[in-house]
């Protein structure tokens, strides 16, 4: 009976999202350097504008299910796309690069957090987001810190916004600066953090010079990085454990273990060491990825619903300068590593 009741209280506002995720999807597809998700935040931020309160009322509680639970279900499903001994014997070069820009990227939010007065979730996922692998992350990222809607959607809309710059710039300042199809492949990789850009930036070297064959090895350093959600969402886990404790003092009852720690990652690492152990075909983890996928669509649509657009513009400015600084110091790290390594 309690479940006829759940699901009679949520699939109005599951189906809301559902119905927002498909032309959102289809057209990130079409549009890959804008990609499926940030088309589903501004589809549900515009009818959140129209749709009157008893509306939003009725469809509430399904869509809060989805931006929560859809998003923690799209990552575990997300690591049945990642086969980690395939992934760490093409990626292994890439590892020192992508260690030092990720630390970069974490100190840069860490610091400006607090000198700029960014909120720290905001911060968190802004520096998670930009350094790791943009959406992905900050899907895996937000329900570890607890944060809230509004926090996702405005860590989303910087993050986009340096993806379609990035895409845009990279490959006619890799030709510039005159790295080689090696090099602009753990450029790519490592300071852009969002797979469709990557592959957008790589596409377009790839058809500046012939034969170069950058895509490959880009996507290979780009999903490398993406192994890092794995040690992130856990340290980060472990901090909000000892923040509960200290907040909780001695009374013991304020503090939840399975809240606090991310039960859903441990599932993503589980399906990724299935995915490895057992070698799972193409032909069976694409259609899981592409599952994934939509769900992140969907769980962004449902962001949107609950994100005021007005509220976003007006607080947007710190949070993008975060972003900016986070973004010019993973592209320099990058490139001085290079040097350093002799790639450049």
């Amino acid at each position: 009976m309690q479940l006829v009741n759940i699901v009679r209280e949520r699939w109005k506002g599951v189906l809301f999202c559902l119905i927002i995720a498909i032309p959102a999807s289809l057209l990130g597809k079409q549009i890959e350097v804008v990609g499926g998700p940030v088309f589903a935040i501004l589809f549900g931020m515009v009818l959140a504008l129209v749709f009157p309160k008893n509306r939003r009322e009725q469809l509430a509680a399904g869509v809060t299910y989805t931006s929560k639970k859809v998003l923690q279900y799209a990552v575990i499903l997300l690591g049945f796309g990642m086969n980690l001994s395939q992934i760490l014997s093409k990626g292994a070069q890439s590892l020192p690069i992508i260690v030092a820009t990720i630390l970069t990227s974490l100190i840069i939010a860490f610091v400006l957090c607090r000198v700029m007065n960014v909120p720290g979730k905001i911060a968190t996922l802004v520096g998670v987001g930009s350094s790791i692998c943009g959406g992905s992350a900050i899907a895996a990222t937000a329900p570890v810190i607890d944060a809230d809607d509004r926090e996702i959607a405005q860590a989303i809309s910087v993050i986009f916004l340096f993806n379609v710059i990035a895409a845009l710039v990279f490959p006619t300042l890799g030709g510039m600066l005159g790295l080689t199809n090696e090099g602009f492949g753990l450029f790519a990789g490592t300071a852009i953090n969002d797979t469709s850009s990557v592959t957008a930036a790589a596409s377009a070297w790839d058809s500046m010079h012939p034969g170069a064959n950058v895509l490959e090895s880009a996507t290979v350093v780009k999903l490398t990085r993406t192994l890092a959600i794995i040690p992130i969402t856990l340290v980060l886990a472990c901090w909000q454990m000892h923040l509960a404790r200290k907040a909780g003092g001695d009374a013991k009852s304020t503090f939840s273990l399975k809240r606090a720690f991310p039960m859903f990652v441990l599932f993503f690492v589980l399906a990724s060491v299935v995915t490895t152990v057992f070698q799972l075909p193409a032909s069976v983890t694409a259609p899981i990825k592409e599952l994934s996928k939509f769900f992140i669509v969907m769980a962004m649509a449902a962001i949107g619903f609950n994100t005021d657009i007005v509220e976003l513009v007006k607080k947007g400015g710190k949070p993008i300068a975060l972003g900016f600084c986070c973004w010019i110091g993973i592209a320099c790290m990058g490139l001085g590593m290079q040097h350093v390594l002799g790639i450049w």
